[in-house]
């Protein structure tokens, strides 16, 4: 599932090739993707302004000039491809869902093979108020988050605190690669109960999120599976995880025997795999 780097890094590639230029026409070649398109979509949209385009948690979102806001989810595998002005434009495939040609002749294809993304329709009057984000937590990488803010959120909960970081309430856009690396770099046991971090803990660890998310966006995210930058190119932060997928390999900077140790331990939390270094990680 893309986190906030993959989809952050998603919204800055289509806002460098769509802001300021209208949707000359979009095709639905489906009827639904998680859920059905709204009724009237093409008609709402075709011919508009894209304004702004920028990223609330997981979900892109894209103002265009009559108020409305196109709010979308990648899902599993939902990828946005850009072909630039005067490129080969490539009849579209099998699991191409949405294509928009722009009034400077870009095109930009939206492909998902499972279809678990979606796309709809809201306005900016309402967007703060829609299921999808109304009830959402801060942003990590706004001043909105702080050591402050995580100990009240995290007070009173007993589960373990990596699941809890995982909660979009808790803090938005933290899933479970960057949780892991986070605490680990935060030297914080992911099965500790989420209301035994102090103060100094969630200081701690709120500077670690905010760096490995920083990394994480500075290499354009994890490419895992699906994800993808809208030019087509991987993601490469993948090549600097600490923890995460590397279980029975050294953590950087280990000084464990990986005879005794086993070096970095997998287990799994609420139906996910969580990775941590049981010497480091307290």
């Amino acid at each position: 599932m893309p986190e906030l780097p993959e989809v952050e890094t998603v919204c800055r590639g289509l806002a460098a090739v769509l802001e300021g230029h209208r949707l000359e026409s979009v095709t639905l070649r489906r009827a639904n993707l998680r859920q059905p398109f709204p009724d009237g979509f093409v008609a709402a949209v075709q011919g508009r302004r894209v304004e702004r385009i920028w990223r609330r948690a997981k979900y892109y979102q894209w103002l265009l000039d009559d108020g409305q806001v196109i709010l979308g989810h990648l899902g599993m595998s939902g990828t946005f491809e850009v072909s630039p002005p005067g490129s080969n434009l490539a009849p579209p495939g099998k699991h191409d869902h949405v294509v928009i040609l722009t009034d400077h002749g870009a095109m930009v294809t939206y492909r998902d093979p499972r279809r678990f993304g979606l796309m709809t329709l809201t306005t900016l009057d309402e967007l703060p108020r829609h299921p999808l984000v109304r009830d959402l937590g801060p942003e990590p990488l706004g001043d909105e988050f702080d050591a402050l803010v995580l100990q009240r959120a995290l007070a009173g909960r007993r589960s373990p605190v990596k699941p809890v970081l995982m909660d979009a309430s808790v803090v938005v856009g933290v899933g479970n690669i960057y949780a892991s690396e986070s605490l680990f770099r935060a030297g914080i046991d992911p099965r500790r109960p989420a209301l035994s971090l102090s103060f100094a803990d969630c200081q701690t660890l709120v500077a670690a999120i905010r760096e490995v998310l920083t990394e994480a966006l500075a290499s354009g995210g994890s490419s895992l599976r699906d994800h993808r930058l809208v030019n087509g190119e991987l993601g490469y932060f993948q090549h600097h995880f600490a923890v995460y997928d590397r279980a029975g390999n050294p953590c950087p900077g280990c000084t464990c025997d990986l005879a005794e140790t086993g070096g970095v331990q997998r287990i799994v939390q609420t139906g996910r795999s969580t990775f941590y270094c049981g010497q480091r990680q307290r």
